[in-house]
């Protein structure tokens, strides 16, 4: 028993031994000029997405200790002044410093392997010279690496496929070589270029001319799973990539591997043309009825055009095979197949806030020479609710005949409506200016009366000013708080909002049944 006291002392150093180092207002500045390259964490102890981050970050850390590339954390509770010296807002927030001079933020993914791989990228030169000594060790160093091969006096390609590398040096690793012998040995023509990847074929080559728009495409293309996964840490770059987004939802792990491997020829014929993806049903199986699908009833496939965000379901009554999957998506990319659109009823009348529904969508929000302020609401939203008072206010002061034939104040529900955007939440406010309807504009200030009319005044086509009434309103406890601290309310709120919407998806789906169908976020 003697031996317990330095025995748990042990375990407990052991516990808490982390290669991630906490610095402070004093060691900071001097660690970052002793390292080429830090990435640096500033967080909260009590952030619920700092302590996610934390298992992953010092993973990360142990990782990238033997690629000498540090990681770093500041406690932004106790060195609030160092933190608001690097423009610290929120948090997390991690920042990439080469020197006090070069920081940038960190834009990939809050994983060990996505933070690994994204700071090994930025430790090496945009591109890498690769040998015959150095090649099959450099084709394995990321899950994705470009490597070009064309001749030392190749000036323009060599400058071609590094304007490319500068470009997407966070999201690949590119290496180049002149050796001619070993070009022949990797069965590629000078200039070619390669992406070896750690999926599917294992490497796909590009025969066609050195262009940097057309080699961007075929990184992206070659860079993407044949048939993947959508969850948080995908969905944003399967909305981004340009393409429609083919959905296998599937319950177990076991059913979506083969329905995976079902599909997969599919995927192979359809490549750079529509991506294919499985979901996991049991997880995100209420973002089925934002593609109007059946809820419950898996498995299930359905194709979204991400830049429309028009919802193409395949019957549920039928079998997922790859040869009716495979009519059907040869029909849609045919333009043989109309997208499916949930719409509510449009209203008989419009009285103060005009409603929006995706029947009327086009006529009222963009076949119009008016400036068209829309809210994109969901009915069980805490946020729509507080504001739906003052948006109705709102609608009041452009009621005149002069200011309605300028401006009209919109809102739509979301959750009952197909709608171009995909609205990642609530609510969300866009001004549709006359003549700019295919850019609409994001709000993001304060969400009084006043603010939106400037809003709507400066950034509307026709300049429309609305007259707020000055009388004294209300008195509210909320404007009492300084500025700062009552920012930090709405920010806090808008969270908490978004965690009970997440967590209550159980709660919405019954909502659902009743006609309240609530909006998924992945």
């Amino acid at each position: 028993m003697r031996y317990s006291v330095p025995l748990c002392g042990l375990l407990a150093a052991v516990a808490v031994a982390s290669d991630v180092h906490e610095l402070n207002k004093d060691s900071f500045k001097g660690f970052i000029d002793e390292n080429d390259l830090v990435l640096a964490e500033f967080f909260a102890p009590w952030c619920g997405h700092c302590k996610a981050l934390a298992p992953e970050y010092e993973e990360a850390a142990t990782k990238l200790k033997e690629k000498d590339i540090p990681l770093v954390k500041v406690d932004c509770t106790e060195h609030q002044e160092l933190c608001q010296e690097y423009g610290v807002e929120g948090y997390p927030t991690l920042k990439v410093f080469r020197g006090q001079e070069d920081i940038k933020p960190y834009t990939g993914q809050r994983k060990s392997d996505a933070i690994i791989s994204y700071m090994t990228k930025q430790s090496l030169p945009a591109v890498s010279d690769v040998t015959t000594e150095s090649i099959e060790e450099f084709k394995t160093a990321d899950k994705v690496v470009l490597v070009a091969y064309f001749a030392a006096d190749d000036k323009t390609s060599n400058e071609t496929f590094t304007a490319v590398a500068n470009g997407l040096r966070d999201n690949y690793l590119f290496g180049a070589t002149s050796d001619a012998e070993l070009a022949k040995a990797e069965g590629v023509e000078q200039p070619g270029l390669v992406v070896y990847k750690s999926f599917d074929s294992g490497k796909d080559i590009y025969t066609e001319k050195f262009e940097k728009e057309a080699i961007e495409n075929f990184a992206k293309v070659a860079s993407t799973p044949l048939v993947g996964e959508v969850g948080p840490e995908t969905y944003s770059g399967y909305m981004a990539a340009g393409i429609p987004l083919a959905y296998i939802f599937a319950e177990t792990p076991e059913e979506r591997e083969t329905l995976a491997k079902e599909l997969k020829p599919l995927a192979e014929k359809h490549k750079g043309v529509v991506n294919f993806a499985t979901i996991d049903a049991t997880a995100f199986g209420q973002h089925a009825g934002n593609l109007n699908l059946e809820l419950g009833k898996f498995p299930a496939f359905a194709i979204q055009r991400t830049d429309k965000n028009q919802k193409y379901p395949f019957d549920q009554t039928k079998e997922i095979t790859e040869k009716a999957v495979g009519e059907f998506v040869d029909d849609f990319v045919a333009g043989k197949v109309e997208p499916s659109v949930k719409s509510e009823p449009i209203p008989e009348s419009q009285e103060g806030v005009t409603v929006v529904v995706a029947k009327n969508y086009d006529e009222l929000v963009l076949n119009n020479e008016k400036d068209v302020l829309l809210e994109f609401y969901a009915p069980w939203c805490g946020h729509c609710k507080a504001l739906a008072p003052k948006y109705e206010e709102l609608a009041g002061l452009y009621a005149s005949e002069e200011l309605s034939k300028l401006v009209t104040i919109a809102k739509v529900d979301a959750t009952a409506n197909d709608v171009p955007d995909e609205i990642q939440g609530f609510p969300t406010i866009k001004l549709f200016a006359a003549g700019k309807k295919d850019a609409p504009i994001d709000y993001s200030g304060a969400r009084t009366v006043e603010d939106l009319v400037k809003f709507i005044k400066e950034n509307g086509s026709h300049k429309a000013e609305a007259i707020v009434p000055t009388e004294p309103e209300a008195a509210d406890d909320s404007e009492d708080l300084p500025e700062q601290a009552q920012a930090a309310t709405e920010k806090a709120e808008e969270v908490t909002e978004s965690v009970k919407s997440a967590a209550s998806e159980a709660t919405e789906a019954a909502k659902s049944a009743a006609g309240e169908e609530p909006h998924d976020e992945l």
